[in-house]
């Protein structure tokens, strides 16, 4: 069932998304060839417990870190560990925080300087189309407007919309109802109504849509290795018009490889 949220709700997750766009630009302070995906989850999860928050996918259903940390052919649910990136990579940083009872989520995928432009393509039609999905949350539309705004967009340049991982309500709790597709039909799914509180969260393939689960039972990559990139923001739709909750300002600023639309 769909929890709608009032106006009051919605600051408070605001200010949750607030804190969270800033642990995304700490974090993107340090990413660069040679940093483990370890050092990136510690150094997450210092920043948010020093500002009175909690770190709200470790422990959940029993994942153990800050950070999902997804490299390359990972989709999602990556861990992190003593891998150590690399200059070629792309990292996909996916990020939630409890904070004062209410909870965010956001995802950011980052190339490293040296990343092929096909991959830069990925990432940047990607990000595009998350922005395109969110212009669709207005009253009156439904979700499936939505998955159709991102699907069309990245599918007419040959990429696969994973269709097993989707976006999800969020504010009382890390994952919520409605589930928010990838993928859909104009016209079709949950009506969109204001007090809704969801992230969107293209995860879009360079080959084929196909994905398998690692033996860790949370590692996802994608079936033919290719590489995925994932960008996420929380969204609410208040008075009629849809809001970003989250913000990749932090990230923009702070991040040394000013990659967006470079090539293009």
């Amino acid at each position: 069932m769909v929890t709608l949220k009032t106006d009051e709700e919605i600051e408070f997750i605001r200010n949750s998304s607030e804190l969270l766009g800033r642990v995304h630009g700490e974090i993107a302070r340090h990413i660069k060839p040679g940093v483990k995906t370890e050092e990136l989850d510690r150094i997450a999860e210092e920043f948010i417990r020093d500002h009175g928050a909690f770190p709200s996918f470790k422990g959940y259903n029993g994942f153990p870190s800050a950070l999902c940390i997804s490299v390359n052919e990972v989709v999602v649910h990556g861990f992190p560990g003593n891998y150590e990136l690399k200059e070629a990579d792309i990292v996909t940083i996916d990020c939630g925080v409890k904070y004062h009872g209410w909870f965010s989520d956001s995802a950011y995928t980052y190339p490293l300087p040296k990343v092929v432009q096909p991959v830069l393509d990925l990432l940047n039609r990607t990000y595009d189309s998350l922005y395109l999905g969110i212009a669709e949350v207005k009253l009156g539309n439904r979700l499936g407007d939505v998955g159709f705004a991102i699907q069309s967009h990245v599918e007419q340049f040959g990429y696969g919309v994973v269709r097993e991982l989707v976006g999800h309500g969020v504010g009382h709790g890390v994952h919520e109802d409605p589930e928010v597709p990838n993928y859909g039909k104009r016209g079709k799914g949950v009506k969109l109504v204001n007090g809704m509180v969801f992230a969107i969260e293209p995860m879009i393939n360079l080959g084929k849509k196909n994905v398998v689960q690692e033996k860790d039972g949370w590692t996802i990559r994608t079936a033919d290795r290719k590489p995925s990139a994932h960008f996420e923001h929380t969204v609410a739709l208040k008075n009629g018009k849809v809001e970003i909750l989250t913000t990749f300002e932090h990230i923009e600023k702070n991040y040394s490889y000013q990659w967006r639309n470079k090539g293009r």
